[in-house]
């Protein structure tokens, strides 16, 4: 059973396709009409909606931040234990009379300034807008921020809402209205809708209790006819419906998943979906080895040679989303969090996972060629009863962590460049999973260096994207090691091997980034598709390293001077 509000009313299900989306449900279900269906892909934000997910305690439910997601890509399932509003519902209008509706200044500002003319992709906007407008206004209160929207604020807020008749101006410009709005009703003690509200959520927290009390807690919360979606609470539940159904489909947040069901109409059998599963989505400091004693519990006695290892790495669970790894990075990485402004949308990143981006094994993925230059492992867990003899033996001699524990789960720590295979084929199968990517920290003399080239400077696939990590001499004047993670050169993302060793030993400067790019072609032989030629790839690649040399000999200068 699944458990969510709509638009202020509770509701509980059982009997319906799991393959069901969030649009799907609000148009043809529940007649929500409001909420329009445009591209059907999680590209233009018509569908957009605004959710909040509720505690099921007593936690003050404003402490939980708004957060927009494409109605139309994402599973209805995913949506257990949130509260899901349409633009419908943020005004204040209990006579459902449009004349006597007090509207959300998110939507008196879109009248004010003229921000609709078709009006289709009009809710969308609304709701993005009226989310950025109350996780501000939360802010306010708490006293953690003082200042209004500001444009740029507002800009970023709408990246992934698509308008092709009013114009992004107005928009914009009721965007920055909405404070002003909002303030002269406090000033006039108007009363209106609060968003926060606290709902009842007493029955779900009533029917958690009760499922954790239950022996045989692995049942389908949906189910209708022979298509079942699983919901695990926890890592041993997961390990369990894995081991029981090892060809489901495993489903985190569905930002490229879901398009197999809006896009190509495939209807998943068996779904099972991590949401639910606390630990797959925190992060900690730790060597690999430690890490994996730790998700064994004791059941595995892992020993390994890159335990041993003095640099600590940042462990990310699988199931951290974009918005969730976003502080953590700028925290370490800020190089590599500079990048998320241009990864997809707002709705996309308030979904989408590294763990998912990882598997999905996409060419031009953008996670992946980061994730290689910077040496990172994935720590992947295989479900099925199968003996560990069916791990190569190539991985055994290359000193990574393979062990089965008790519950007939393999672990394995290993390299992300042994991951990927060929087009869409990586180490996983029928009951593997991703638990965390394990990237060690960046230590003194190394530089991280990241370009993405597409045809559009945000939202929009890469046609081509490298990530430099350049190792220095304690000097600074050497190239100790070199790692180049190239994206969108190759059927799978991978690392520039011949031109990373053309550059170790050689000197800071210029003509090294040069010669090593004239390798790259040793290295790759890159495709043809809508998004660019091989040739325009591989020139664009080879003048990319160029640059990381151009920018290292700069960053270099800096630190002497």
């Amino acid at each position: 059973m699944i458990h969510f509000y709509l638009n202020g009313q509770y509701k509980q299900l059982t009997d319906l396709n799991p393959n069901t989306t969030v649009l799907e449900y609000l148009r043809l279900h529940e007649r929500q009409t409001d909420t329009k269906e445009g591209c059907g892909s999680g590209d233009c934000g018509a569908c957009t909606v605004m959710a909040q997910r509720l505690p099921t305690s007593d936690a003050d439910v404003s402490d939980a931040p708004f957060y927009t997601l494409n109605s139309c890509i994402t599973l209805l399932s995913l949506m257990d234990g949130h509260h899901i509003m349409t633009a419908a519902y943020i005004a204040d209008n209990p006579s459902n009379h449009p004349d006597r509706a007090l509207l959300h200044p998110a939507q008196q500002a879109m009248v004010d300034c003229h921000g609709s003319q078709c009006g289709f992709c009009t809710p969308g906007f609304v709701m993005t807008l009226a989310s950025t407008y109350e996780n501000h206004r939360q802010q306010v209160a708490k006293g953690t921020i003082t200042d209004d929207l500001s444009y740029d604020d507002i800009v970023a807020s709408i990246g992934g809402n698509l308008c092709r008749c009013t114009g992004y101006r107005p928009i914009i410009d009721a965007g920055l209205a909405m404070n002003a709005i909002g303030r002269q009703r406090d000033a006039d003690q108007t009363i209106a809708k609060n968003l926060t509200i606290s709902l009842a959520t007493d029955a779900m927290a009533n029917s958690r209790q009760a499922v954790s009390n239950m022996t045989n807690t692995i049942e389908p919360a949906l189910s209708q006819e022979s298509r079942k979606l699983f919901i695990p609470q926890s890592i041993d539940e997961l390990n369990q419906v894995l081991a029981a159904h090892p060809k489901a489909t495993i489903w985190a947040g569905g930002t490229d998943l879901g398009l197999s069901v809006t896009q190509h109409l495939v209807d998943h059998d068996v779904i099972v979906q991590l949401s639910a599963i606390d630990e797959l989505k925190s992060w900690s400091l730790q060597n690999i080895g430690q890490h994996a004693d730790e998700q064994s519990k004791g059941d595995n006695e892992v020993e390994s040679a890159v335990a041993s290892s003095t640099v600590p790495s940042l462990v990310l669970g699988a199931g951290m989303s974009y918005k969730q790894m976003l502080p953590v990075l700028e925290q370490y990485f800020p190089e590599f969090a500079s990048l998320f402004e241009r990864i997809a949308s707002p709705q996309i990143r308030n979904m989408g996972t590294i763990g998912g981006n990882v598997a999905n094994a996409s060419p031009i993925g953008d996670l992946p060629p980061i994730l290689l230059a910077l040496d990172a492992h994935i720590h992947i867990r295989h479900c099925t009863a199968v003996d560990i003899s069916d791990i190569d033996d190539a991985d055994n001699t290359n000193n990574n962590d393979v062990h089965s524990n008790q519950a007939s789960c393999i672990d394995e720590i290993i390299p992300l460049a042994e991951f990927f295979l060929d087009y869409k084929k990586t180490k996983l199968r029928a009951g593997s999973y991703v638990v965390s990517l394990h990237v060690p920290l960046m230590q003194d003399h190394q530089y991280l260096y990241i370009h993405k080239i597409s045809k559009r400077y945000e939202d929009d696939i890469s046609a081509c994207l490298l990530a430099a990590r350049i190792d220095l001499s304690a000097d600074g004047r050497t190239v100790q090691n070199a790692k180049f993670g190239l994206g969108g050169m190759a059927a799978i993302p991978l690392l520039a091997a011949k031109c990373q060793q053309a550059l170790i030993g050689q000197p800071v400067d210029v003509a090294s980034f040069e010669q090593a790019a004239q390798m790259l072609s040793s290295d790759v032989s890159p495709m043809t598709d809508v998004r660019a030629s091989r040739e325009y790839r591989m020139h664009v690649m080879q003048r990319l390293i160029i640059k990381c040399g151009k920018q290292l000999v700069a960053d270099v200068q800096t630190v002497d001077v």
